[in-house]
């Protein structure tokens, strides 16, 4: 019999996990344990978690241990712990969205990432905490509370998946799943020193995915490495034909094209890019182009004349697809309800008391931008700026393989900084923005540290459904720093 590894024993990394799991080297269940100790250790203090799934996990450890024993094929992710955004169905567990409105709410089905999880033999180890229905740049906008950076925790950890950031960050699992509506896996990837991925819109199936604006969302993978990013990337993704946007083809292939390298790459610099990234940020974007020179790519300049408008439409697509689908809280189907002597006083009851002061905001500029005599001047000018952004992308792609930029203009800021200003928080997604308008690919990469120390982030951006490139590009930034 094999000897199983404990306690400090364990990898840290996801590949290494399931290959040792499924070999039999390891046993999930003491997988598990070393990450609810963490938890148990330091959560009180990050708060990733809105729930922890102690006596669940601990059951479907069981279970993957079980399946090994009698010599049962198990999928790429046995074994590995997983942390899931709290805005993705989970079947008789709670989803809340960190939303007053949605506490209590257990969904009836599983989203279709959560049955490939299973699949691919994971552990989802719990649900983690999220800015208001996805809305925020810094995980302070939960009704359950902020997170806190595991770098520094008077810092914030960015937004809105920042409880699955802050949860790799610390060591409270290898992986999560976080969503991506504006730059919300990129941004907290930078702040809090991970890999966070955003890839092609419809890669991976939205259904279960509770949504913010629908055109614009998209689930992928946060991790410590671009390995295991890609390894989690290639379980969830494929096509689902029960989510319409869903694009018709397997899985994606990226892990085997990781060694590859950039050699005749050409890499985009953007000379029109919006100003704003502080000069910590800057310089370490310029030592990622210095490095991906020296592995052999090529260095051209490009133009993304529209990029600088992308913030600008998104805020007047993203409030307008919200204020919509955000219709269906009005306390009769499920969630919260308040009672009152008439049913339009108990939507607005319901309402007030169920929706925090962002989400407020952004269903009001929602409804406005799509109302009669505005919808035309507001919301239909911003799908022209969109469009236009997507050919500028689509023109320098025609010069470069793939593009870099910053994934935050900052580090990881001090909590309270822009709560009372909201526009300072909205230009955090100057640089992510885009491709969400495009539904291109991106992805944040760890590259040094800044101002304090802390984690600054490389954004590498790739046409649709080249997420293979974009990977290539990724790890070859990760070994120039090891």
């Amino acid at each position: 019999m094999a000897d199983h590894k404990t306690g400090d024993q364990i990898p840290a990394a996801a590949t290494d996990i399931s290959w040792e799991v499924r070999n039999g080297v390891t046993r999930a269940a003491d997988v598990l344990e070393k990450y609810l100790g963490e938890i148990e250790r330091r959560d009180d203090d990050v708060h990733a978690f809105n729930l922890v799934l102690t006596d669940e996990s601990r059951a479907r450890a069981a279970e993957i241990d079980d399946a090994v024993a009698m010599g049962r094929n198990l999928g790429a992710l046995a074994g590995v712990p997983v942390a899931l955004k709290d805005n993705m169905c989970t079947r008789g567990i709670p989803t809340t969205c960190s939303s007053k409105i949605l506490d209590g709410w257990k969904p009836p089905y599983d989203a279709t990432i959560v049955t490939k999880l299973a699949e691919a033999g994971a552990v989802i180890i719990g649900k983690t905490n999220l800015d208001e229905f996805a809305m925020g740049s810094s995980t302070e906008n939960s009704a359950f509370g902020a997170t806190h950076n595991p770098h520094d925790l008077t810092r914030v950890p960015g937004g809105s998946s920042g409880g699955s950031a802050a949860a790799v960050a610390a060591g409270f699992a290898p992986v999560s799943l976080g969503s991506d509506t504006g730059g919300s896996i990129r941004q907290p990837a930078a702040l809090c020193g991970v890999v966070g991925v955003k890839p092609t819109y419809g890669a991976v199936s939205r259904l279960g995915l509770v949504a913010f604006a629908s055109s614009l969302d998209q689930i992928g993978p946060m991790a410590n490495s671009v390995s295991d990013a890609a390894l989690l990337l290639e379980a969830v993704s494929s096509h689902d034909p029960m989510d319409s946007t869903s694009i018709e083809q397997g899985p994606l292939e990226i892990s085997q094209q990781l060694d590859w390298g950039v050699a005749g790459l050409r890499v985009g610099r953007i000379t029109d890019l919006p100003e704003g990234a502080s000069p910590d940020v800057n310089e370490r974007l310029e030592v990622a182009f210095d490095n991906l020179r020296a592995a052999g790519a090529e260095i051209v300049d490009v133009e993304v004349p529209a990029f600088t408008y992308g913030l600008t439409a998104y805020y007047l697509i993203a409030p307008a697809e919200a204020s919509s689908n955000l219709a269906r809280y009005d306390g009769v189907r499920f969630g919260l309800r308040k009672d009152a002597p008439d049913t339009n006083a108990m939507y607005m009851a319901t309402r007030t008391e169920g929706f925090g002061d962002e989400v407020k905001r952004r269903i009001m500029l929602g409804t406005y931008a799509l109302s009669a005599g505005y919808y035309d001047a507001y919301y239909g000018r911003a799908l022209k700026v969109r469009r236009r952004i997507a050919a500028d992308f689509a023109k320098a792609y025609e010069k470069a393989d793939i593009l870099l930029t910053p994934a935050s203009p900052t580090v990881a800021f001090k909590m309270g900084d822009k709560t009372t200003d909201p526009m300072s928080m909205y230009l955090c997604d100057t640089y992510t923005i885009p491709s969400n308008l495009t539904g291109d690919p991106g992805m944040s990469v760890p590259f040094g540290t800044g101002d304090s120390g802390l984690p600054v982030g490389v954004q590498v951006l790739a046409p649709a459904l080249k997420e293979d490139v974009m990977f290539r590009t990724a790890a070859e930034l990760e070994r120039s720093m090891s």
